[in-house]
C-alpha cells in the first residue's frame, strides 16, 4: 500500500491551519502536503511539523494574487522577475520545513506561444539550479478547474522533462487531473512511471474522497503498487461531508493491512 500524505489545504479545514498538522497526525498520517504555506511564518510551520512528527513532502511555489486569478508565473511571458521572487520565497520555506518536493506553478498562458514555452523552460532550469537537493515538479492541471492554465497536457509535460534532461525535474501525476484531461489512467501510469515524482488522488468528477466517483480508485492504487511506486500519494481532495467522516476509505485500506488491495485486482495488474 502506498504511503499517504494529507493535503492540509483541502483536508482538516475544520481546524485552523496551524492546528491541522496535529489533527492529521492524530488520524494516522505521517506525512502532509500544503499547496501554499505562505500566509504563515515558515518557522511556525516547522514547529508544528516537529511537534506532530510529520514530514512535509510537497508544497507549491507561490501563485501570486490568487483572488485576482494569478496561478503562478513560470510560463507567463514578461513575468520573470515575479517568478524569481516567488522562487526565492519558496526556497526559504522549503529549507525551513525540509520539503522534499516543490511544484512549480506554471500560470495562465497559451501553451502554443513560443514566448510562454521559452519562459517555462527557463524558469524550470532556474528552479532546479536554486532548489538544490529538492525535486522540482510540474503538474498538468485541467482547464475546467483552472481555465487558461499553461500546462494542461501530460504529453507536453513529458516532452518538456525529456527535452530539459534535468535529473531532479519530475512529473506530478494527479489522478484526478489525468482522468479529466485524458483518461487512460492505468496505462499512462505505466508509461510515465520513470518520470513520476509524486502522485495525488481524488475522485472524479467531484474531487471528493477516493472511491466516491467514476474511477475504481482501489484498482488505481493497486496499479501503483504493482508498478513499484514507493513515493507518497497526496490526498488532495475536498471531503464531501467533513474530513473525519470521509476517512473511511483510507481506514478500510489500513485495516486490510497486507498491501490493502484485493488480490484479484493484483493478479490482473
Amino acid at each position: 500500500m502506498p504511503q499517504f500524505a494529507a493535503n492540509l489545504s483541502m483536508m482538516f479545514t475544520e481546524w485552523d491551519f496551524l492546528d491541522r498538522f496535529a489533527a492529521a497526525a492524530d488520524h494516522g498520517f505521517k506525512a502532509v502536503e500544503v499547496q501554499f504555506p505562505y500566509d504563515h511564518p515558515a518557522e511556525a510551520i516547522q514547529k508544528r511539523l516537529e511537534r506532530a512528527r510529520l514530514e512535509l513532502v510537497l508544497m507549491n511555489t507561490p501563485a501570486g494574487d490568487f483572488a485576482a486569478g494569478e496561478r503562478g508565473f513560470a510560463a507567463v511571458p514578461g513575468r520573470a522577475d515575479q517568478f524569481r521572487a516567488s522562487l526565492a520565497q519558496a526556497m526559504i520555506y522549503a529549507e525551513h520545513v525540509n520539503a522534499r518536493k516543490v511544484h512549480v506553478m506554471a500560470g495562465l498562458a497559451d501553451p502554443s506561444d513560443p514566448a510562454a514555452q521559452s519562459a517555462f523552460r527557463d524558469a524550470l532550469k532556474l528552479a532546479v539550479e536554486r532548489l538544490e537537493g529538492v525535486e522540482v515538479l510540474i503538474e498538468p492541471i485541467n482547464r475546467r478547474d483552472i481555465p487558461g492554465y499553461f500546462l494542461s497536457s501530460f504529453e507536453l509535460a513529458a516532452k518538456i522533462i525529456a527535452e530539459l534532461k534535468l535529473p531532479s525535474l519530475k512529473l506530478q501525476y494527479d489522478i484526478y487531473h489525468r482522468q479529466v484531461l485524458h483518461g487512460d489512467v492505468l496505462t499512462s501510469l505505466a508509461s510515465l512511471m520513470p518520470i513520476i515524482g509524486h502522485v495525488q488522488i481524488a475522485s472524479v468528477p467531484g474531487r471528493h474522497e477516493p472511491g466516491s466517483g467514476e474511477l475504481n480508485d482501489d484498482m488505481v492504487l493497486a496499479r501503483l503498487d504493482a508498478l513499484g511506486y514507493r513515493g507518497h500519494v497526496g490526498c488532495e481532495y475536498r471531503p464531501a461531508k467533513g474530513t473525519i467522516a470521509g476517512l473511511n476509505w483510507l481506514n478500510n485500506l489500513r485495516r486490510r493491512g497486507d498491501g490493502g488491495f484485493r488480490s484479484s485486482w493484483r493478479d490482473k495488474l
